[in-house]
């Protein structure tokens, strides 16, 4: 189990992060959910051991793991870091690449090892492949597969998709996440997708400059947002009255609203809007509308002419 305790962490006398406490059992995966610049890349280098923690404590099954003042390398046998940078040989093959953390000792299931990662991270058929010759997105996968080739119990992924092409980003998520889960891995992710983080964590650890804003099942969190901050993540969302979307109700309490929460009704409802735009999405369209100065997003399952009045529905 991963135990982390930060009181604080600064740079050059700047707080970077502060009061961040978690625990993470074997084979779960954690997503550290924030904007740029809130902090994800640098809980992610204290746990790996490259950023030395004056106040606070990590450690690995009641193990300490400690910083640079201690250890001449950084990082544990048992934990990767892939970080933005990727850590790989340029002027050697994706299979070298991929092959060189195993042991050399059996060569035939060292071979089967590349094999089977290289299939993980969809790179069959590069294995002779100069990596200076890859693109990004080819790159940041062969990092992956070396991460993965000495069987790490604790995965740390620093932005991970970033440079993959969108149609081969979802085949490869599920792929690497399967993988993880199988073979019992536990697993940091640092992200801004909340799509990502819903789908292929077991809890969602929110940063917001520099300290926890939230830690929750993604169910819980999707479910219960309690913030704009939060919000923000799934785009658009209004932010309404419960007065406006229950009928007899007085409260003037404010609640985050997403889009698929609000539906069209053919009968009077206290949310009267005016539409102003429909945007296609492909299975739907979204609108904006408006209510007195206040944007209102809602989905429907065609476009709606603009200044076109109507009541919606809140649904929870």
């Amino acid at each position: 189990m991963l135990n982390v305790s930060i009181e604080s962490f600064s740079y050059s006398d700047k707080e970077i992060l502060k009061d961040i406490s978690f625990q993470l059992k074997r084979g779960e995966h954690l997503a550290v959910l924030g904007e740029s610049g809130c902090g994800k890349s640098t809980l992610l280098h204290i746990i790996y051991g490259l950023l030395h923690l004056e106040k606070g404590a990590i450690s690995w099954n009641d193990t300490p793991l400690l910083g640079p003042k201690h250890h001449l390398i950084p990082g544990e046998s048992f934990m990767k870091l892939v970080a933005q940078e990727f850590n790989i040989m340029p002027f050697s093959t994706v299979w070298e690449n991929v092959g060189s953390h195993l042991t050399r000792q059996e060569e035939e299931k060292d071979h089967d090892r590349i094999r089977e990662l290289l299939r993980v991270v969809d790179l069959e058929g590069f294995e002779k492949t100069l990596v200076k010759h890859l693109s990004g997105g080819q790159k940041q996968r062969v990092a992956l597969a070396k991460a993965l080739a000495n069987a790490p119990q604790l995965l740390l992924l620093d932005e991970p998709f970033s440079n993959i092409d969108t149609f081969r980003k979802n085949a490869l998520r599920r792929n690497l996440f399967e993988y993880l889960t199988l073979n019992n891995i536990s697993c940091i992710t640092a992200t801004h997708d909340a799509e990502e983080a819903l789908t292929y964590s077991n809890r969602i650890l929110v940063l917001k400059d520099g300290t926890l804003d939230r830690i929750d099942s993604p169910e819980t969190f999707f479910k219960t947002l309690e913030t704009p901050y939060q919000a923000g993540f799934f785009n658009d969302f209004s932010e309404l009255s419960e007065k406006v979307l229950f009928s007899g109700t007085a409260s003037a309490a404010t609640r985050i609203v997403l889009p698929h929460q609000l539906i069209y009704s053919q009968s009077v409802t206290p949310l009267r809007v005016m539409v102003k735009k429909s945007y296609f999405k492909g299975s739907y369209y979204r609108i904006r509308a408006v209510r007195g100065e206040t944007i209102i997003w809602f989905d429907h399952f065609e476009a709606i002419e603009p200044e076109t009045p109507l009541y919606l529905q809140y649904h929870e």
